[in-house]
């Protein structure tokens, strides 16, 4: 056959258990697109696959629509530069596949089994046989490889790597090491954990249960309370519980022995049924008792509650959410308000009398002193401490989880607590990193779940967008494995 006959590429098929092995490749061109004469052509070498068997070309069998695999990485390549250069130019010069990026390969080494993410994007990019489909992308898989491996200078070729939702929850620490979670991760799970889907019917999935926090018992958060840490909205009382339950399991003296974040559950329920601040509630007609809220009472850790001499308790009443510094040595209470630098109606000041009640209440009742005795117990005072907060509407419970962890008790002077306060695009950060900080919590139940459908996300917005909430994703932006 002389170079003027026809195109051709001979290409021996591999069976799963045979390794790829570079040989000769031949490769003619038409003589229309020739630039030499018959005299000096000279064949380029041809590439076959090692231990395959020759047989005639059969016609293309019509493929169901499986996943293709890649085949299995080359324990070692030898390449020369003809070689590297003629599979170069058999990928280049084959026009009859349309190609639309030659110049990216169709794996990825990210955190998560890519396969699937390169099938689907040939399908849709070559229309012709899916046979030529396969072997050019297993042709652009190995000129990859070629190109790495000789200028790196090294015999061997480099390995895909995939991981399993275990091997990716052994590789994140939580909570102590959240930081070594890459932001990418981070991202993942924040699109995942407060994404609601919805159905044919127009259902949403907001009450699926995808969080369960280990601790006095089982505290269990669904989509919809994740969904709250959403840009602009307000956050659900479950999710400053959760945050509460974490910081007090880390192995640190601030949370071991210090300083106690009081879960808000208990005392949420008991403003709802003294919306007012009334000590005699409107819809029981009776006053405040611990043993009333039953479901919320395994939450609470006695033995700290009753000893260490700070007090960490999250309030929240109409939309709103501050936090009360408790000290049990002196009996003295203040409180941090993110927007407020003192009670803003004589509405608030009787519900902070109220809630002073159910604090010096709850002490007792896990073994410790009251804070004020008899009928003073419903007088106990708190002070308000000026300190820079909020810029928002909505962001007065970032402001609350931060300060459990941050706040030092001592450092309040006259009255005020300088610090640097955070720029509005810290704040917005903040909800992304506890949407991973709760679901990758070691405490949680359904941590590998979580890591392992974070982790089939595929994001088509740049990670430095999405770092922001107010990234506005829909489902366009967003493939699953």
């Amino acid at each position: 056959m002389t170079p003027t006959d026809s195109n051709m590429m001979v290409v021996r098929e591999q069976t799963p258990s045979e390794a790829l092995a570079i040989v000769p490749i031949q490769f003619f061109v038409p003589a229309s697109q020739q630039t030499t004469t018959d005299a000096d052509f000279e064949p380029t070498p041809m590439l076959q696959i090692e231990g395959a068997r020759e047989t005639t070309p059969e016609t293309p069998k019509q493929v169901q629509e499986t996943t293709p695999k890649l085949p299995p990485a080359p324990t070692k390549i030898h390449p020369d530069a003809e070689d590297a250069a003629a599979l170069l130019m058999m990928e280049r010069t084959a026009s009859y596949v349309p190609k639309t990026d030659p110049g990216m390969p169709s794996f990825s080494l990210g955190l998560t089994d890519s396969s699937q993410e390169g099938a689907s994007t040939q399908e849709t990019e070559r229309e012709k046989s899916p046979e030529t489909a396969t072997m050019l992308e297993q042709l652009d898989s190995l000129v990859q490889k070629l190109a790495s491996s000789a200028s790196k200078g090294k015999d061997e070729s480099p390995q895909i790597q995939r991981e399993t939702g275990g091997e990716s929850s052994a590789k994140i620490k939580t909570p102590g090491g959240i930081n070594q979670i890459p932001d990418d991760m981070k991202q993942k799970c924040y699109i995942w954990g407060t994404r609601l889907k919805e159905d044919a019917k127009g259902d949403t999935d907001e009450y699926e249960e995808i969080c369960t926090l280990i601790g006095q018992g089982e505290y269990i958060l669904m989509r919809t309370h994740l969904a709250s840490l959403q840009a602009k909205s307000d956050i659900e009382s479950q999710i400053v519980s959760a945050i509460c339950l974490i910081l007090n399991q880390k192995n640190e003296k601030r949370f071991q022995a210090q300083i106690y974040c009081l879960p808000p559950d208990i005392v949420s329920m008991a403003l709802s049924n003294h919306p007012m601040g009334e000590f005699i509630s409107p819809k029981t007609k009776k006053e405040f008792r611990v043993e009333a809220y039953p479901s919320f009472i395994h939450f609470i850790d006695r033995k700290k509650l009753s000893s260490h001499p700070y007090i960490f308790a999250p309030v929240c009443h109409s939309g709103h959410w501050w936090l009360w510094l408790i000290n049990t040595r002196k009996r003295k209470c203040q409180i941090l308000d993110p927007l407020h630098k003192k009670a803003p109606s004589d509405e608030r000041k009787d519900i902070n009398k109220f809630t002073g009640y159910v604090f010096s209440r709850l002490i007792t009742y896990a073994g410790g002193k009251p804070l004020e005795k008899g009928e003073k117990e419903k007088e106990i005072k708190a002070s308000y401490v000026k300190i820079s907060g909020q810029k928002t509407s909505y962001d007065c419970a970032i402001y609350v989880m931060k300060w459990l962890e941050l706040i030092e008790p001592e450092n309040i002077k006259k009255g005020k607590y300088e610090w640097d306060n955070w720029t509005q695009e810290e704040v917005d950060h903040y909800r992304v990193e506890y949407a991973s900080r709760i679901l990758f919590s070691e405490m949680n139940k359904q941590r590998d779940r979580a890591i392992r459908e974070s982790s089939a996300i595929r994001l088509s917005k740049p990670s430095s967008v999405l770092l922001s909430p107010f990234c506005q994703i829909n489902f366009a932006d967003i493939e699953t494995g």
